[in-house]
């Protein structure tokens, strides 16, 4: 038992970092929508419509950035201060490549809006969005990745300060370009866009320049010489991570997103409250998220010295984190349900519909905790190819495909929907930890 709770705390000390910075993160986008949402529910809609639609690509280079946490924790975990180095070097580039194609592919395929069965006045507003979100995903995923090289390292503080940064700046910057203060023009939803570019880059710029100056990396700059070179068989290893995180990731925000598309064939006011329930539930995922890349980071750091009785250590102390958790954050959204949807807008349908919906988001945060540790306890084993079936099943199998018949063919529109995400959720849970328990007894 002392190993168990020792193993949580330490988990818990390299997770706080990584999740003040994830919530940070997430605030950024939870402050868009707020202060976008008190220009209009159709401009708010709008924003819900370009973040649903860009959020499966940009999820998907997201995903590749967790590669290099993965390899550099690897080989932190043998010791390896040039393979370290090697591995970062060859997953900026690669990562750099997957956000350029991302970039362009959103960009100059912006007309899709119009073919979703949006409402048109909706689409219009979202198209300059689109295009200017489209840019601001470059800066992000390099500041992703920069970040992702540090996380595995075990350097947590320096991401996270910059994310905290970056809220003021973003508000700031909002403030000034959304409802045109100090003789800027009002641009409103527009203005959101510029002020998200701005921001990124800033981050992305500066953690930048600690990585290339900080003594703590300089071990890792200073062998650049020798290992600052591309090569095929560092890439192939990259992908064969990235790939199938990527995908993992990938499907469950693809999910959501197309479930968000869904709602917005019923109405901008259930597509705006659903985007606002949404909202709540992926700022409280932010925390899962930080167990589960803590507990990852950790895992592969003792697979790469193949410590597996620590292994299962790490693994299921780190699970039991996200059943309190997700258990804190179901009594959460059933007590305030009524009282976050304020923070968004004012439309008093709008508010009904979200409170509704929050009540359903309660019921999947626990599985969702597990789900999202457990997913993360594997990739630190770097087994990741069956659990992407496992995700695949969850969500494009069983809980898309209910919602959808949920909501259309039983008449319970937004809320069969969310149904969905219970299933899914629920099935990603069991199936995935079974799979990390099935594993640790194998080698235990």
């Amino acid at each position: 038992m002392y190993g168990y709770k020792t193993e949580a705390r330490n988990t818990l000390k390299l997770a706080l970092p990584i999740i003040f910075g994830e919530l940070a993160q997430m605030s950024l986008h939870l402050i868009d929508t707020a202060m976008i949402g008190y220009t209009g529910y159709k401009q708010l809609a709008a924003a819900a419509l370009v973040l649903n639609v860009i959020n499966i690509p940009f999820i998907f280079g997201i995903g590749v950035t967790i590669s290099v946490a993965q390899m550099v924790s690897l080989a932190h975990g043998k010791f390896d201060k040039q393979l370290v180095s090697h591995y970062f070097y060859n997953g900026f580039w690669l990562c750099t490549a997957f956000a350029i194609f991302i970039s362009l592919g959103l960009f100059f395929g912006r007309d899709i809006l119009w073919h979703l069965k949006q409402d048109p006045e909706v689409v219009e507003l979202a198209m300059p969005f689109m295009s200017l979100m489209s840019i601001s995903i470059i800066p992000m995923v390099l500041f992703m990745t920069l970040k992702q090289f540090a996380d595995g390292l075990q350097y947590t503080r320096t991401a996270m300060t910059l994310s905290i940064v970056a809220i003021p700046l973003n508000v700031f910057l909002n403030w000034l370009l959304i409802y045109g203060n100090w003789g800027f023009p009002r641009l409103e939803l527009i203005g959101a866009g510029y002020a998200t570019i701005i921001t990124r880059t800033l981050i992305f710029v500066a953690l930048g320049v600690v990585i290339l100056n900080h003594k703590i990396f300089k071990k890792y700059i200073s062998v650049s010489r020798t290992q600052w070179k591309l090569r095929k068989a560092t890439l192939t290893q990259l992908l064969k991570i990235g790939i199938p995180s990527s995908l993992q990731i990938g499907m469950e925000a693809g999910a959501f997103a197309v479930s968000g598309i869904l709602v917005g064939t019923i109405g901008a006011a259930e597509q705006a409250a659903h985007q606002i329930a949404l909202s709540c539930a992926a700022f409280a995922f932010m925390v899962s998220l930080g167990l589960s890349q803590a507990g990852s980071i950790r895992v592969s750091h003792a697979f790469g010295s193949s410590n597996w009785k620590r292994i299962s250590m790490i693994g299921k102390s780190t699970i039991l984190l996200a059943v309190i958790y997700g258990s804190v954050c179901f009594i959460l959204f059933i007590l305030f349900r009524n009282q976050l949807p304020l923070l968004f807008n004012h439309e008093e349908k709008v508010i009904s519909i979200a409170a509704g919906l929050l009540l359903l988001a309660a019921a999947f945060q626990i599985p969702d905790a597990i789900q999202a540790t457990s997913a993360g306890l594997l990739r630190g084993i770097k087994d990741v190819n069956i659990p992407t079936i496992f995700i695949f099943i969850a969500y494009w199998v069983l809980g898309i495909p209910l919602g959808y018949v949920m909501a259309f063919y039983f008449g319970m529109e937004e809320r069969g929907v969310w149904m969905g995400f219970i299933s899914g959720l629920s099935f990603s849970a069991i199936f995935l930890t079974l799979r990390f328990l099935k594993k640790i007894k194998q080698k235990g």
